[in-house]
């Protein structure tokens, strides 16, 4: 049985040598490590202080190596000026090296490979004076993202996950098969109360959370985005009912109280969507499960995080400025270009005409100057 979960989430890395020069290097002495667990860095020559992490988990059967070159993170790195972590799992933890995403005890926080993972952003920190963290990953790497978001909310303040599962859908390699397919219906509180029990104390801000499927997808059954999107809506404290329903690059992206988003990738099986190129929003080398479907998926992460310095200000006091002028309105075939509402209006979701204005504290969607 385990040999077929693991099976079942695997993806093969036996995939094309890395196109970039720079490789990452791995560290070691990061801490106690109770999930046996290796960890591999990449930091953009001159990397300035302050600069967020992000952690990038790779599928079954993968390495940090092949997942870092495949998936385009070195090179969104050396534009957007922050370091990437890799961790990787040992065959001797599991035998198709799968994040053991289905573990209780990986996935609580203060133990296991949740806890390996958290002290890898703790050195990181260390080392570089990040102030701030990410994290995302495929399959077994997403499902073990749903897990880092639910115990260290106060960690991590965006994520993304990928052809994975919701936190909590399973405790064994039997439910664990259940909760792949055909899947795990459960009501948004339900989903919600399980990310709220990883942390009972916690009553800050939670992380922004990405959520990306196939639909084509026969390994990770579709319906585990719906669940996703209802876990961690609830958790955020926001409702199910989009705010923006629109498409950004073909494909249907729905966004949720600005908090949660997510991608349907139309007709993709089961993988991490990248778009090779040499473009702005470009990044990628396909292999097996690291699919070209024409849309970077690290890339829009980074947009929705924000950790591309793109957004202006958050407008902020009591006042009710009055608008000085309404540019035209954004358009996502401007986003190479750059003006300051372009950039805006991405990262925050928008890829179809929403009118931008220019309030005394930054731009705005709302003509009264309220908070975008």
């Amino acid at each position: 049985m385990a040999v077929l979960l693991l099976a079942a989430l695997s993806v093969v890395a036996m995939s094309s040598p890395a196109r970039a020069a720079a490789t990452p290097q791995e560290v070691t002495g990061f801490g106690s490590n109770p999930g046996n667990l290796r960890m591999f860095r990449y930091v953009p020559p001159g990397l300035a202080g302050g600069r967020p992490v992000v952690v990038a988990m790779h599928g079954c059967t993968q390495n940090a190596a092949a997942y870092a070159a495949n998936t385009g993170w070195m090179r969104l790195a050396d534009t957007y000026k922050f370091s990437v972590v890799f961790p990787q799992q040992q065959t001797a933890n599991n035998m198709n090296a799968c994040f053991n995403w289905f573990e209780a005890g990986d996935t609580r926080r203060g133990s296991g490979e949740a806890l390996s993972v958290k002290q890898m952003v703790d050195r990181t920190k260390r080392d570089n004076g990040s102030t701030s963290a990410y994290v995302s990953g495929l399959s077994a790497g997403g499902g073990m993202t749903s897990a880092m978001l639910a115990a260290y909310p106060d960690v991590f303040s965006g994520g993304g996950i990928i052809a994975g599962l919701p936190y909590g859908c399973a405790n064994s390699v039997a439910s664990a098969f259940t909760c792949m397919s055909p899947g795990v219906n459960k009501s948004p509180k339900e989903w919600g109360d399980k990310v709220r029990a990883a942390f009972p104390s916690y009553s800050g801000p939670r992380p922004k959370v990405s959520i990306w499927q196939g639909t084509a997808d026969s390994t990770v059954k579709p319906v585990n985005a719906t669940e996703l999107m209802e876990q961690f809506t609830n958790a955020n404290g926001t409702d199910q009912a989009p705010d923006i329903t629109d498409t950004v690059g073909g494909y249907p992206h729905r966004v949720y109280g600005g908090t949660v988003e997510t991608y349907q990738i139309t007709g993709m099986g089961h993988g991490q969507p990248v778009d090779p190129g040499t473009g702005p929003a470009q990044c990628g080398t396909p292999a097996p499960y690291i699919l070209d479907m024409n849309i970077c998926s690290a890339y829009h992460l980074v947009r929705f995080w924000g950790i591309d310095d793109s957004a202006s200000p958050t407008p902020t006091g009591t006042s009710t400025p009055t608008p000085s002028s309404t540019p035209p309105p954004y358009s996502d075939t401007a986003i190479g270009t750059v003006t300051e509402y372009t950039k805006l209006g991405a990262a925050h979701g928008y890829s179809t005409s929403v009118p931008l204005y220019q309030c005394t504290a930054g731009w705005t969607d709302k003509a009264d100057c309220s908070p975008l």
